[in-house]
């Protein structure tokens, strides 16, 4: 009896021995693959294989008219009402009448607001490499604003889009009645829209993260292969950026919408890891994307 159970626990420890070294091999054949698929992925441009990029490029367009076609199917009475809207507005907008000049009024309101969103979204879109437009467009607005309030003792000059030059108001003004808060009320309007811009630009890495945590492929991005190897040291960080990565990515992971806020509201060049970190654990649209609005348009706008 002594022997058969000792034949029967070096059995099933030679068993457990085997699944490990199956394991083991099935990932490392695994992360092979995934090696030479990227490798092959990365072959594949235009300029080296032009048949087969045009080839994939058909068919992906292809796929994607298909799958809006069926979304746009199922959505059929949201489409019919905003068909039925723009119809509306298009004829409001070129009958002539008295409203003509909401119009026109509304018109420029939305082509300001969508030039300094624009300008957000060039700045942040980049992961990490993007046109710093606050410091060439953004912080010399602000500041010709500011010198333009002090020097005409108002902030009652035209409203934006302004002129070349900012025009003082006729009459006589108060001496020092120009206070920091009417000039944020000057320039809120601007800030607050390329600070949306900004919340935009941060879309692309937690889209790409969390589809490609659905779909279970690797994407060919550095910042997200980055942040793979960082989840799998986690517990060997050592030095000092690799310890405020990993801070940023608990953070955002456990505290949730209030974690990407308080990331999302001060001046952060790691913010792109909290977008890749929410796509990754599958955090909701609206929790992100929220959190990151308030964030970058509201508060953070407001402390710049």
């Amino acid at each position: 009896m002594a022997e058969n159970g000792t034949d029967c626990d070096q059995r099933r420890i030679r068993m457990i021995k085997e699944q490990h070294n199956g394991s083991f091999t099935d990932s490392s054949l695994l992360s092979e693959q995934k090696r030479r698929d990227r490798e092959g992925r990365s072959n594949i441009v235009l300029w080296r294989q032009p048949l087969v990029t045009l080839q994939y490029f058909f068919l992906e367009t292809l796929i994607n008219l298909k799958e809006w076609t069926i979304k746009l199917w199922h959505r059929r009475s949201i489409l019919v009402s905003f068909l039925l809207m723009l119809a509306v507005l298009t004829a409001t907008y070129y009958i002539e009448g008295t409203h003509q000049q909401y119009v026109r009024y509304v018109e420029k309101k939305f082509f300001w607001c969508a030039y300094w969103v624009g300008l957000g979204i060039l700045s942040s879109v980049g992961l990490g490499t993007g046109l710093h437009t606050f410091l060439l467009y953004l912080g010399p607005h602000i500041a010709s604003v500011t010198l333009a309030a002090y020097e005409c003792n108002s902030v009652n000059f035209p409203e934006p889009p302004y002129p070349d030059e900012i025009i003082c108001p006729e009459g006589e003004t108060t001496e020092g009645s120009i206070s920091l808060w009417a000039i944020i009320s000057k320039v809120r309007l601007e800030a607050c829209m390329w600070g949306a811009g900004t919340a935009i630009g941060e879309l692309p890495p937690y889209f790409m993260a969390r589809a490609a945590r659905l779909s279970g492929a690797e994407p060919d991005d550095e910042e997200y292969q980055e942040f793979e190897e960082m989840l799998e040291n986690a517990e060997t960080a050592q030095d000092f950026t690799a310890w405020v990565k990993l801070a940023v990515q608990k953070l955002v992971h456990k505290v949730g919408f209030f974690g990407i806020l308080a990331c999302a509201s001060i001046p952060n060049p790691l913010f792109d890891l909290a977008g890749i970190t929410c796509g990754h654990f599958l955090v909701p649209f609206w929790t992100f994307f929220g959190a990151t609005l308030i964030g970058k348009a509201v508060i953070k706008m407001h402390i710049q």
